[in-house]
């Protein structure tokens, strides 16, 4: 055994020594590389060609490598042309990189690789650290709005801490998830982006075709995401301090009536029945309707503005120190960051911090290894507390404090409406969320032999969150009641191995051929205990001590666990660098399945042809560069919850005659489907990538079409059967779009330049089969979106000349006029019609960029049509029946014969066909960033011993235009389109925050 040993020890010792020896070869090559105007260019990518071994230039332009005398050193960078040099016999090497305005050489993250754009057949859009840093963000999703065509991004609410949700080329699936799948450094993540800091990304590129996704087989059903973070470079150490802060204010207010108008919307709710007097108001008939607080208000003036005090000025800062370096054998990038975000509603904030350590060692010439190292923790304040909501309802002629300044609980004698103040009043309202997260990407990478690699990659995921909840006796919820508390622990361990083999060969000079094969396995393990609790003796406690209370109301503990099994091919081929092709298979084994239908396979081809090699378009004088790619494949999608394929049993309890203690037992609480199967989206795409005019104007412009079949969705079945329904496999659906991404460059004259990114995106959602046609209970429709409006359509106000025709349908003047769809006299409801629906016609998004010396200003504006939203706003705060406070409207008044508002009435707690009165056209434009930053210049940053500084300002969100808001009171009509995070789909949520408009100035300065 021991000579074994040794005999192993000594073959090692012999590679390291060959090894060292093979090095010592090498010849050392040092220079600085520069661009067109002979200044030093930081952060050119410097690779030894055929090799792993690699660099990048410092600060001040410069590199050094070491490779032997018959190597070729390839110099690249994103915006200049590539650039190859033969070592030869020389020790210094400098150079210069012409511009190269063409996105088409952009070297881009593909998954499980890396390509030039210009060798690319699938459907990708990259958005870069320029566009992620333009913008104070939490979550890095939401620079992805407007800047990537194709990709549907919406943000509900400013409330700190709330996700963006994301859509990529619309929604395919029911009741499957439609969330697209985020890759960080190589590592497929089920934990989301909200403990990413946005400011250690420096790509994110979107996947979108089959093509693209199915090397992700069913976890890229919904599109991909591929996020790359920062790594280090070789050369003298940087320090970077990148720091901002920046004030936040309500960016308009919702508007209800004050005092006076409370006052007069009563008085008419009370002549709608005769119960005051028409014409001008007296205080005889006043006393009649209003209680002693009210007259006090009316009398003195009294208008309490609750909603604006609950409000307050909001504030974000972001502060991170970044440290990267290294030499030929090691590489690290360390930064810390600490974000804090308080919003403008009181009890709502978040605070995360985060630690980044990424670190590549070069072992030998043939083996590097790496890690990718996140730490976060977080504290989220307000995730289920708004007390907008009460505040808007609040009668304002009420009293919320005495004469000595206490805070007086119930305002008026309303019983159900508690002072607003009192939710924020210290320990009344305790809403917090704590989260840790490890998060690793761990390589190793083998150069087995030329142009044949090896890549292992290890991602363990952890995240810990705690919730702790406690509503106190003097708040609204309980009215003077006993106080409750609830814990919510969660453990999250997701990880995921996988084994990457590629071989890259050259044949000849017309040949290239790139092999990648895949095996992965992924495991996820999900843990939860939760308990609540009534009668907390001591409101000092919280719900730290929730063993002291009264009463448990509940008491839970659960484990989900899912694992899933993949293999993958994938094959480039390129001929002469014009005729591309790739073919991609992917099978993919999930535990969400039964034995019957576990695996499912997914193949994809795409073929690509660079035009502008061709002779008819080579010479032309105004195009540059010009590819067309076709695409077509399948994917799976498996996102349901883990054991729909089995009958799951629940608790019951069972009565004994003679009222004896109860038994408890258990019954069929679910049926299983053990036939389940995936869900399948095939697509059809194609793309033109195009540059003209000398490299001005470039772009892509994309065509699609994806069919999902077996789509994954519950099934009604009848009560009688003693069961809900059953998920099982139904209908089909299909997404049709087109995506246009274009690039100009405006003016380049002297010092002064303009350039312009546009990004517009159409996409067309349908149902195209279901199994029983039209499903109107679940509100599903054959040739419609995914999920629409379906109800009665409000066409006016019945005016004072219409009382005859409204008296046949049962109204009267001042009502809703409803339309009679199918002309039979009566409404009812066969008059309901499409609406709707939150699927947007198209979206904009477009930056311009202006850049003078050391000036830059920008601005970026990001535009949603056509999409129809309801309000909720207008649900809950649009009564219109004199009790509790109401949006400030224009309701109808015999002397106000408007068509917008009906006749408030005391008789009716909500007007009648009041849903109609809340959907709208959820059309907006929106002004989102404003950016103007100085640089200062190289004689000004050797005076102060800089290697860079700039600074900056900004503002966030300053305009909004929306007829939504203009003109109906609202308050800003982007919403989620499917239901998340507590906010249905399409609906502006009653009890959402404002939106912010935000200002912002920082530094981003390296040493």
């Amino acid at each position: 055994m021991r000579t074994k040993f040794y005999t192993c020890l000594s073959v090692v010792l012999m590679l390291l020594l060959s090894a060292g020896f093979a090095l010592a070869q090498d010849v050392q090559v040092s220079g600085t590389v520069l661009d067109e105007t002979g200044t030093p260019i930081p952060g050119v990518s410097i690779l030894l060609k055929g090799t792993t071994r690699g660099t990048t230039t410092d600060l001040d332009g410069k590199y050094s490598i070491a490779g032997p005398s018959t190597g070729v050193l390839v110099f690249s960078f994103i915006g200049y042309t590539t650039l190859e040099e033969t070592i030869g016999n020389r020790s210094k090497i400098d150079v210069s990189l012409n511009p190269d305005l063409s996105d088409l050489e952009e070297v881009v993250v593909v998954g499980y690789g890396t390509q030039k754009k210009s060798q690319l057949t699938g459907a990708i859009s990259s958005v870069g650290s320029k566009e992620i840093q333009e913008l104070p963000i939490v979550d890095a999703r939401q620079a992805l709005q407007g800047r990537a065509a194709g990709v549907d991004v919406t943000q509900a609410g400013s409330k700190p801490g709330t996700a963006p949700q994301v859509r990529i080329r619309g929604r395919r699936s029911f009741n499957a998830s439609n969330e697209p799948l985020y890759v960080i450094d190589g590592i497929p993540t089920a934990g989301g982006l909200e403990d990413i800091n946005p400011q250690d990304i420096t790509s994110m590129e979107v996947l979108k075709d089959a093509s693209a996704t199915a090397i992700y087989g069913s976890r890229g059903a919904n599109g991909v995401v591929l996020i790359t973070t920062k790594r280090g470079s070789t050369g003298k150490t940087v320090v970077s301090v990148d720091s901002y802060y920046g004030i936040n204010s309500e960016l308009g207010q919702i508007e209800v009536f004050d005092g006076p108008g409370f006052a007069e919307y009563k008085r008419e709710s009370r002549r709608a029945t005769g119960a005051y007097p028409e014409g001008p108001s007296t205080p005889e008939a006043d006393a009649r309707i209003f209680e002693p607080v009210e007259l006090d208000g009316i009398a003195t003036g009294r208008s309490t503005d609750y909603v604006g005090g609950l409000m307050r000025t909001g504030s974000i800062q972001s502060h991170q120190i970044g440290v990267s370096g290294g030499n030929e054998k090691t590489t690290f990038f360390i930064s810390g960051n600490y974000f804090r975000d308080v919003g403008v509603i009181q009890n709502q904030d978040f605070t995360r911090g985060t630690f980044r350590i990424n670190l590549d060692h070069q072992l030998n010439k043939k083996v590097r290894i790496g890690t990718s190292t996140l730490v976060t923790y977080s504290k989220r304040n307000g995730e289920n507390f708004n007390p907008i909501g009460g505040a808007l309802q609040e009668n304002p002629l009420g009293k919320p404090f005495d004469d000595e300044g206490n805070l007086i609980f119930l305002p008026t004698s309303d019983g159900l409406r508690t002072n607003p103040f009192a939710e924020i009043v210290p320990g009344a309202q305790l809403d917090e969320t704590y989260r840790t997260r490890i998060f690793n990407s761990i390589y190793l990478n083998w150069e087995i032999a030329k142009g044949l690699t090896y890549r292992f990659n290890f991602g363990p995921d952890l995240t810990i969150r705690r919730s702790g909840r406690f509503t106190g006796s003097q708040t609204n919820a309980r009215r003077g009641g006993d106080a409750t508390g609830s814990v919510d622990d969660r453990f999250n361990l997701n990880y995921t191995i996988e084994n990457i083999l590629t071989y890259d060969k050259k044949l000849g000079t017309d040949h290239n051929i790139n092999v990648t094969l895949l095996q992965s396995f992924q495991q996820d393990k999900f843990e939860q205990s939760t308990i609540s609790v009534l009668g907390i003796p001591a409101p000092s406690q919280l719900y730290h001590r929730l063993g002291d209370a009264s009463q448990i109301t509940g008491a839970n503990t659960n484990l989900i666990e899912w694992a899933l099994l993949s293999y993958m091919a994938r094959a480039n081929y390129g001929y002469k660098g014009k005729y591309l092709l790739t073919a991609t298979i992917r099978a993919d084994g999930s535990s969400r399945f039964g034995e019957n239908n576990r695996f499912g396979y997914f193949p994809s081809v795409a073929f690509g042809w660079n035009m502008h090699e061709e002779g008819f378009i080579k010479n032309s004088s105004w195009i540059d560069q010009m590819k067309f790619r076709v695409s077509y494949g399948s994917i799976g999608n498996q996102a349901i919850n883990p054991y729909q394929t089995q009958p799951l049993l629940g608790r019951t309890s069972y009565a004994w005659a003679g009222g004896g203690t109860a038994a408890f037992g258990y019954r069929p609480n679910t049926i299983g489907n053990p036939d389940l199967r995936w869900e399948t989206s095939t697509t059809f795409n194609t793309g033109l990538d195009f540059s003209i005019f000398k490299n001005r104007i470039f772009g892509t412009v994309e065509y699609y079409v994806t069919t999902t079949s077996d789509l994954l969705a519950p099934q009604p079945l009848p009560n009688s059967t003693g069961f809900g329904g059953f998920t099982t496999n139904i209908g089909k659906t299909q997404n049709r779009g087109v995506e246009l991404t274009l690039s100009t460059l405006n003016i380049e004259k002297g010092d002064f330049v303009w350039s312009t990114d546009l990004i517009f995106t159409r996409n067309r959602e349908e149902i195209l089969e279901l199994p029983n046609g039209d499903d109107i209970a679940a509100g599903r429709f054959i040739g419609q979106p995914l999920t629409v409006f379906y109800d009665l359509k409000k066409v006016g106000i019945w005016q004072l000349d219409e009382a005859d025709v409204a008296q046949s349908f049962g109204d009267k003047p001042g009502e809703i006029k409803i339309q009679d769809t199918n002309g039979d006299g009566r409404i009812n409801s066969l008059d309901r019609v499409f609406i709707g629906s939150a699927v947007p016609d198209f979206s904009m998004g477009m930056t311009n960029r202006f850049s003078f010396k050391g000036i830059d200003f920008s601005f970026f504006i990001f535009g949603r049509f056509g999409s129809t939203i309801r309000s909720a706003f207008h649900d809950n705060f649009n009564s219109l029946f004199g009790r509790y406070n109401n949006l400030a409207v224009d309701y109808w008044t015999p002397n106000n014969p408007t068509n917008l508002y009906p006749r408030p009435n005391q008789n009716q707690e909500r007007p009648k066909y009041n849903t109609s009165m809340s959907y709208f056209d959820g059309t907006f434009v929106k002004v989102r960033n404003i950016n103007l930053g100085y640089t200062l210049g190289p004689d000004a940053l050797k005076k102060i011993g800089f290697a860079s500084l700039r600074i900056y300002t900004s503002i966030q969100n300053p305009f909004i235009f929306s007829e939504y808001r203009s003109v109906h009171k609202g308050i800003d009509p982007e919403t989620f389109i499917d239901g998340e995070q507590g906010v249905e789909g399409g609906v502006v949520n009653a009890n959402i925050a404002p939106p912010v408009v935000q200002y912002t100035f920082g530094i981003n300065a390296k040493f």
